[in-house]
């Protein structure tokens, strides 16, 4: 049996302002073809299918034809909430959807109740246990965990019960989906914290028992232990911090006897990231940085004062510029504390230091004088 994994797909999601929803389109086509050429039983989608909890009417509809092109594709599709969805809004006729082999799952009260795949290569059939994202403060109560109040805690009671049904099963294939962060794993800027100071890990001992766990939150690809347990991360990058990523799914083989075989897929990628440092002369110029042309861009600036309309020029040649740092060489900085660097100076002064540091120029005189009249009726004001 072949299992598509994947996650964080964030519909709605911008980039630095830009939307991404045609990229975001893209990738799920990109599956759909997969599951055409590959062969693939089941599309699994572990969590944040949406970026929001209200998501925008085009997310929506980006949602409802993408699931409806995996299932026309010859996939049955299973997904969870994860911590950006609402679980009652996106488990809105679930059961009507079940049906027709679209299995969305946002209630913990399900946890014991897998989806069965019926075998197509002779071996048992697969018994998926979707556990959606839970929230330890609502789930508690829904899971009898008393005053648990840990990540840990709630998703090992639910996955207790997913455990206890596949014991009743017999001989049989298994598949845990969930949306959480793994102890060990690797975040990175596009994700939100879940719990401040760590509350949010879960030990990998609390996934033991199923043949595979598909995860989703983390948005870099990520394995663990014995291969057994993966993060697929999101199909687009979503912060430049994930310039290194590999995008893709993970395709898992669960044979009815042979080991797991898992491979990775890249998905193909509409705009690279790109980061370039240097002065904003050199960015404008050197043919060093041509590749980045097409490029979503972060831009460090390394001038010692940051030129005016810095971003309007960057993006006379890198269009797609979305970010900009400052980076000044460290012997321009002062070091001098405030105290330090205002003792025995003038109001005047002080206001010609500020301008020459904002704009990298000297005050003009006329400037100056403005600025002098202005003080002197204020301190003969208040004289």
């Amino acid at each position: 049996m072949r299992f598509l994994h994947t996650s964080d797909w964030h519909l709605g999601r911008t980039f630095h302002g830009a939307g991404l929803l045609d990229e975001q389109v893209a990738a799920i086509d990109a599956m759909a073809e997969m599951v055409r050429a590959e062969g693939i039983d089941v599309v699994v989608v572990a969590g944040d299918l949406y970026d929001r909890q209200i998501p925008p009417a085009d997310a929506v509809t980006a949602l409802s034809e993408g699931l409806s092109r995996l299932r026309s594709a010859g996939a049955t599709v299973v997904a969870i909430t994860g911590n950006h969805d609402s679980p009652v809004r996106l488990r809105f006729g679930d059961r009507l959807l079940a049906q027709a082999g679209v299995h969305l799952r946002g209630d913990v009260r399900g946890a014991g109740t897998p989806v069965v795949v019926p075998a197509s290569d002779g071996g048992s059939d697969v018994f998926v246990y979707p556990i959606p994202y839970l929230e330890p403060e609502v789930a508690r109560h829904q899971l009898a965990a008393g005053s648990e109040r840990t990540h840990e805690a709630v998703l090992g009671l639910a996955l207790d019960r997913a455990r206890a049904d596949l014991a009743t099963r017999g001989p049989a294939r298994s598949l845990a989906v969930a949306h959480a962060f793994a102890a060990g794993g690797v975040p990175c800027d596009s994700e939100r914290v879940l719990r401040v100071g760590g509350g949010d890990r879960v030990s990998l001992g609390c996934f033991d028992g199923f043949d595979y766990v598909a995860l989703g939150h983390l948005h870099g690809r990520q394995v663990f232990g014995d291969g057994r347990m993966r993060y697929s991360g999101s199909p687009l990058p979503y912060s430049f911090s994930e310039r290194a990523h590999r995008k893709g799914v993970w395709v898992v083989d669960i044979p009815p006897e042979a080991p797991l075989h898992v491979e990775a897929v890249d998905l193909p990628v509409q705009r690279e990231l790109a980061a370039v440092r240097g002065t904003l002369d050199e960015l404008l110029r050197s043919p060093e940085f041509a590749e980045a042309e097409e490029c979503w861009v972060q831009a460090t600036l390394t001038d010692v004062v940051l030129p005016r309309d810095c971003m309007g020029r960057l993006r006379q040649r890198f269009k797609w510029a979305a970010s900009l740092l400052h980076d000044p060489p460290l012997t321009a900085l002062d070091h001098r504390t405030y105290r330090e660097r205002v003792a025995g100076r003038g109001d005047v002064e002080l206001v010609a230091d500020f301008v020459a540091h904002v704009t990298g120029e000297p005050a003009a005189d006329d400037d100056l004088s403005v600025c002098r009249e202005v003080v002197d009726e204020v301190s003969a004001a208040v004289a």
